[in-house]
């Protein structure tokens, strides 16, 4: 089987092939991480039999598979194994195994679900036909039918039987003998277990009525119970891909290709893993944006709804920046190539999704923990009550263990909390809204503190400069100009704000080349507070520059004493002191207030805690209607508090976008990033709104309470299902048909249930 199964996938062995559907991780390590897809898979065992199979391969580290959703995430370095191995681990354990973003891998599920439908419809065919035979036997009289008549319906009935037992449950064999022989048991055993036992009991007692097991036949039972089996896993399957789908339409929208500009001129199309950086690619209209890039020419709307949450279609003209996996809709636009592959924010957006679909909370980890010792209760309950009855009537005994056997298992137990964690995590893809870790949304059903950050959070990520101070001798413009020097390092809203201000002044006083040939050595930044290095020149010998080393950030940063005061300001300083000030003008989100009262109004406490200056951040407070906010606060100092809320008993949600929010985002027990924040702030949480819009965070808090609702509900469901149809079956008061169409629709109720979450979110 090793031999027949690598050969393939030896073709992905070339490392060109590997940025298709994976990405270094740590490079020193040689550590890549793969996204895949795995086929065959239907329950949480199965999940739980790839992970183990992976494992033993060397070479391979972290591993994560959603039974849900049948993604994996697997990390391997490639100085100790190839993906053809690990691939050929999983396909060995029965799974095949697919790149995630491949097209192969849609064509594979084409067709598996082309087969399942197949097998649905023998089953349902034959069933009709087993059912039309068995008919006559129910509903005639003693001596209205010879006995010769009765044994040839059932002949007939043992023969519709074939092809159910021989095609339509062929997978189920096949999966729960490939399990045994890797010493391990899955939710197809009993199934297995079940349908062959019906159907030896049912030929013998055709065949051979005066033997042990008499002369009753059970085909009706057989056939009906696969189909019923078979209809609950196909709907199974078209509910699964309908409530991932979204996830799968985010990740799989860029173009198989784009036209790029030759060096004379003409057009060529080509593959979009061909793409650099620098080259210009045409993009008509209805064709998606194949890499982030600056617009060369052209006027056109893009839409980018799925990437940043903004509903309305976007002018873009010449200098205007266009992102990977939005939509063109009205013009060409020729575009230059600024980013490409894992650089580009789709590619972000697809990490931080990937990293979602196969994230478990801790609800569908403890199920996962039940499902296997209850796949063990399940054939111990049937053994005990096929020995129970077996003195008094074989056949009867045989088919009472056949209806444990298909009534406890624990299919439902393992959907309930991943069908509606995954429901909940595509509507929220759609709405603009990331599902970093599916243990965010139960975490956050539990939240009564939601503290925000100020700067970029509350306030609008792009402050105006309306004032500079400087030291006698210093004027404003070369203030400006080393100021936006060390700006240019730093991902802070501030120094982005210096640096966009001091560069449209350099061009007004056309002085762009003395700007761009300042470069800064040594520099370092500190988180929340500022950065500091040593300024030089690379082609201007003449330019002034300072002969110490700067500091630009807060006054307690840079050594000065600032009086309070209710605007925004950054401090410049070398080793002698205060070299200029700063005063930038910040703006409330439109939204902010609504928000924060939105939140007061469902009985949480809002705090603000920022390191901007405390009248600043009371300003922004008394705005938006928070009473408890602080000010001057290091990263260190939020991180304490939040430590200190929690030692209090209290579940606290962190609202942030700058990278001094990381070590408060990672300490909360829910976190929130906006779409512009810095990666590391990203990486840190469990939510990120691509858009920005505030107004989602209490459209997304009920959501997730709606979320654990319904999976206490399937839980719920589940247990009373098997409190109340266990004892039944024991007593023999359940036919095997019957247990199997309440197997099929215990599934079936979680999954609708979870259908429920799959509407997208209305916000403020």
């Amino acid at each position: 089987m090793l031999t027949n199964t690598v050969a393939p996938l030896t073709l992905l062995d070339d490392p060109q092939e590997w940025s298709t559907f994976s990405h270094l991780v740590r490079m020193q390590s040689h550590v890549w991480q793969s996204s895949v897809v795995f086929e065959g898979m239907h329950c949480a065992a199965c999940a739980i039999a790839i992970e183990d199979a992976l494992r033993k391969v060397s070479g391979v580290g972290a591993v994560q598979i959603s039974g849900a959703s049948h993604r994996g995430l697997i990390e391997w370095s490639d100085k100790q194994t190839r993906p053809s191995e690990w691939m050929a681990a999983a396909m060995n354990a029965g799974y095949r195994v697919v790149p995630a973003n491949d097209a192969v891998a849609h064509e594979h599920r084409r067709s598996d679900a082309r087969q399942l439908l197949w097998r649905w419809g023998v089953a349902g065919l034959c069933m009709m036909q087993v059912m039309m035979y068995a008919t006559p036997a129910y509903l005639s009289k003693p001596g209205d039918i010879t006995p010769e008549m009765v044994q040839l319906l059932r002949w007939a009935s043992w023969v519709l039987s074939l092809p159910v037992m021989f095609f339509s449950s062929r997978h189920f064999f096949a999966s729960a003998w490939h399990e045994l022989n890797q010493s391990r048991i899955s939710m197809d055993l009993p199934v297995a277990i079940g349908i062959g036992v019906t159907f030896i009991v049912s030929s013998w007692g055709a065949f051979e009525p005066a033997g042990p097991f008499g002369g009753e036949v059970y085909f009706d039972s057989l056939t009906m119970f696969v189909f019923f089996l078979l209809t609950g896993r196909w709907l199974e399957m078209r509910l699964r891909h309908r409530t991932a789908g979204a996830l799968e339409a985010v990740m799989n929208r860029l173009p198989e290709s784009v036209n790029r500009k030759t060096s004379s001129g003409q057009w060529e199309r080509i593959a979009i893993r061909r793409l650099v950086i620098g080259d210009v690619i045409q993009i008509l209209p209805g064709e998606t944006i194949a890499a982030d890039g600056t617009v060369l020419d052209g006027l056109s709307h893009v839409d980018e709804a799925l990437l940043t949450g903004e509903s309305r279609p976007l002018s873009r003209g010449v200098g205007s920046t266009v992102i990977a996996a939005s939509h063109n809709l009205s013009s060409p636009i020729q575009v230059l190539v600024t980013q490409v592959g894992a650089a580009t924010r789709f590619a972000q957006i697809v990490a931080l999704m990937e990293s979602a679909s196969v994230s478990k909370p801790e609800i569908a980890l403890a199920a996962d923990r039940w499902a296997k010792p209850f796949l063990w209760f399940v054939l111990l309950s049937s053994l005990g009550a096929a020995v129970y009855g077996w003195p008094h009537s074989p056949a009867h005994a045989l088919m009472v263990a056949v209806a444990v056997l298909v009534v406890t298992c624990p299919c439902a137990l393992s959907l309930a909390a991943p069908a509606a964690m995954l429901a909940s995590a595509g509507a929220l893809a759609r709405s603009g809204v990331l599902v970093r870790k599916l243990q965010g949304l139960q975490a956050l059903a539990s939240i009564d503190t939601v503290v925000f950050d100020k700067t970029g959070t509350l306030t609008q990520d792009a402050f105006a400069l309306v004032d500079v101070q400087t030291r006698e001798g210093l004027g404003p413009a070369q203030a400006l100009f080393w100021a936006a020097a060390l700006a240019r390092h730093s991902l802070h809203p501030v120094s982005r704000a210096l640096s966009a201000a001091s560069r449209q002044e350099a061009a007004k006083n056309q002085q762009l080349e003395e700007w761009e040939s300042l470069q800064v050595s040594n520099m370092q930044e500190i988180a929340g507070e500022g950065v500091e290095g040593e300024i030089s020149h690379v082609s201007q010998p003449n330019l002034f520059v300072p002969k110490s080393k700067l500091r630009l950030g807060s006054g307690r940063f840079c050594g000065v004493n600032l009086a309070e005061a209710p605007f925004l300001r950054a401090v410049l300083a070398d080793e002698t002191g205060w070299l200029a000030t700063f005063e930038l003008q910040e703006e409330i989100r439109s939204d902010a207030r609504e928000t924060v009262q939105d939140f007061i109004k469902q009985g949480l406490h809002v705090m603000l805690l920022s390191g901007d200056g405390d009248a600043a951040v009371q300003k922004v407070a008394q705005a938006v209607g928070i009473t408890d906010a602080r000010g001057g606060c290091s990263p260190q100092d939020k991180l304490t508090v939040l430590q200190r809320l929690q030692s209090q008993g209290h579940q606290v949600a962190m609202v942030g976008d700058g990278l001094n929010d990381g070590p408060v985002l990672a300490g909360a027990n829910v976190s929130f990033a906006l779409g512009h924040a810095a990666p590391f702030a990203q990486s840190k949480a469990d939510f990120v709104l691509l858009g920005a819009q505030l107004g989602f965070l209490v459209s997304v808090w009920a959501h997730s309470r709606l979320t654990l609702r319904v999976v206490h509900q399937n839980l719920a469901w589940a247990a009373i299902y098997n409190a109340t149809c266990v004892p039944l079956a024991i007593l023999g008061c359940l036919p095997a048909w019957l247990a199997g169409l309440g197997m099929a629709l215990s599934s079936l109720c979680v999954v609708l249930n979870a259908l429920r979450l799959s509407t997208d979110l209305k916000h403020n």
